[in-house]
C-alpha cells in the first residue's frame, strides 16, 4: 500500500465543514496552488476541489408517480404534455426519458428537423412549476378498472419524482470534425463540409472525473450537485470504460468513465435542468453536475491540480468514420487549444465549437464551494469507488 505524507479522511473533512474551518477551492483555483506550492503542501491546506460541468447529457431522465386516480389505473401507456412516457414499472409509475420526443414531432421528416420539445423539456417544465397534461391509458383489471386517466399535474402535486440518469459526467470526449462535402446534424451540434468546424463537449479542468482520473474518491454514495439540487452517484454509468487510453498522468484521452446519478426532482432547479433541441438530431436535457473531491492525500492533490494544457482528447469524423464505426483518430489536441476558439487541422484554422458550458461549470464549482464552506454540504463517502481499470 502507498504510504502518503498527508492523510486525512472523510469524517476529518466533514468535521471541518461542521465547524467552519474546512478549506475549500475550486479546480480552477487549484491548479495555481499545485502548481506554486507542490502537491504535499497543497494537500496540507487544501480540503476540498470543487468542480462543475453544464452540457447536454442524454442518458438522463426521471422517474415519476403521478398518484393513484378513483377509481385506479394501472397505465400501459403514459404521456407528459404529449411526449410518450415508459410505463411498464407498475400501476402509476413511469420514467420519462431526456431524449424522447413529442408524439407529433415531425422529427427529420423535414430534414433537418427542429426538434422542439421532448422530454428534457417536460422535466424542465416541471422543475419550473409549471403544469404538464397527463394522460395514461390502459386495459383495465378488477383491481384498476380505469382505462383512462387526464389531469394536470406540477411537481407539488406529485407524490415522487427522481431524476435517474445513466450515464452524465462523461470523462473526456471527442472533437468532432466533417471530413465529407455536405453539412450534417449530430449529438454534437451541426458539423460544416471539409472540417469547416470543430465541436467538442467538456469544461475541461472543471469536470468531475478529470480531478479524480482513477476515481480514488467517487463511488456509490458520493453526494454531489445535480441539477441545482443535492444528488448521489449511485453506480457506474453506462459505457464506463476505465480501460481507455491514457497519458503519464493517468487522464484518459478517450472517452472514459462515466457516472449513475440520482437526486429528488422536487429540489432542482430549471436553471440546472435545461430542455434542448439539437437541429436534425433530436432533443436532450443539459444538466449542471458538480463534485466535490475531497483532498485525501497529496496524490489527489496533484490529480486535482490538473490543467487544460495537461488534457487531450481524438479529433474523430463523424461524417464517414463515426457513423460506420470505423475507429480512427485524426490527431490529438488540448482542451486548452480547444477553448481558445481555433485548432490547427490539416495546416488550417478551424474554428472550435464547445457544447459545454465553461461559464456555467465555473459558476457550479463556485456555488458547490459556497454549500460546503458555509456548513450546507457534508461529503459523501462512497461505499465502493466506481471500477478502475
Amino acid at each position: 500500500m502507498k504510504e502518503y505524507k498527508v492523510k486525512k479522511s472523510y469524517s476529518e473533512i466533514n468535521e471541518k465543514i461542521r465547524s467552519g474551518k474546512v478549506v475549500v477551492v475550486t479546480a480552477g483555483e487549484m491548479i495555481d496552488i499545485v502548481k506554486n506550492d507542490g502537491p504535499v503542501k497543497a494537500a496540507k491546506l487544501v480540503d476540498v476541489v470543487t468542480t462543475g460541468t453544464f452540457a447536454p447529457m442524454c442518458s438522463s431522465g426521471a422517474f415519476i408517480n403521478f398518484g393513484h386516480s378513483v377509481p385506479t389505473i394501472k397505465a400501459s401507456k403514459v404521456w407528459l404534455n404529449n411526449v410518450p412516457a415508459y410505463a411498464g414499472i407498475a400501476a402509476v409509475d413511469c420514467y420519462i426519458g431526456a431524449t424522447e420526443p413529442c408524439e407529433d414531432d415531425p422529427l427529420n421528416k423535414v430534414y433537418p428537423g427542429e426538434f422542439n420539445y421532448g422530454g428534457g423539456h417536460v422535466i424542465q417544465d416541471l422543475v419550473a412549476g409549471e403544469k404538464v397534461h397527463l394522460k395514461a391509458t390502459a386495459y383495465g383489471t378488477a383491481c384498476y378498472p380505469s382505462r383512462l386517466v387526464e389531469k394536470e399535474i406540477s411537481i407539488a402535486t406529485l407524490p415522487n419524482a427522481v431524476l435517474c440518469n445513466p450515464r452524465n459526467g462523461y470523462q473526456n470526449y471527442n472533437c468532432a470534425v466533417n471530413l465529407t462535402n455536405k453539412t450534417i446534424y449530430t449529438y454534437m451540434g451541426t458539423l460544416k463540409p471539409r472540417a469547416g468546424n470543430a465541436n467538442y463537449c467538456s469544461a475541461g479542468e472543471f469536470s468531475p472525473l478529470f480531478n479524480d482520473p482513477h476515481y480514488k474518491t467517487i463511488g456509490l454514495g458520493t453526494r454531489i450537485f445535480l441539477g441545482g439540487g443535492t444528488g448521489y452517484v449511485t453506480w457506474h454509468g453506462t459505457q464506463h470504460k476505465p480501460s481507455a487510453k491514457r497519458n503519464e498522468k493517468g487522464v484518459p484521452v478517450t472517452p472514459a468513465g462515466t457516472m449513475w446519478v440520482m437526486g429528488d426532482l422536487k429540489n432542482m432547479s430549471p436553471d440546472w435542468l435545461v430542455g434542448v433541441g439539437l437541429q436534425g438530431y433530436g432533443c436532450s436535457l443539459t444538466v449542471g453536475l458538480g463534485v466535490p473531491i475531497p483532498v485525501l492525500n497529496e496524490e489527489i492533490a496533484a490529480y486535482t491540480g490538473i490543467s487544460d494544457d495537461e488534457i487531450f482528447t481524438q479529433i474523430i469524423d463523424y461524417g464517414n468514420d463515426y457513423p460506420n464505426g470505423i475507429s480512427k483518430s485524426y490527431g490529438q489536441v488540448s482542451y486548452a487549444q480547444l477553448k481558445s476558439g481555433f485548432i490547427t487541422f490539416n495546416g488550417e484554422k478551424v474554428p472550435t465549437v464547445p457544447l459545454s458550458s465553461l461559464s456555467k461549470a465555473r459558476e457550479i464549482a463556485d456555488i458547490l464551494k459556497e454549500w460546503i464552506s458555509k456548513g450546507r454540504f457534508f461529503l459523501g463517502e462512497p461505499q465502493f469507488t466506481l471500477p478502475d481499470g
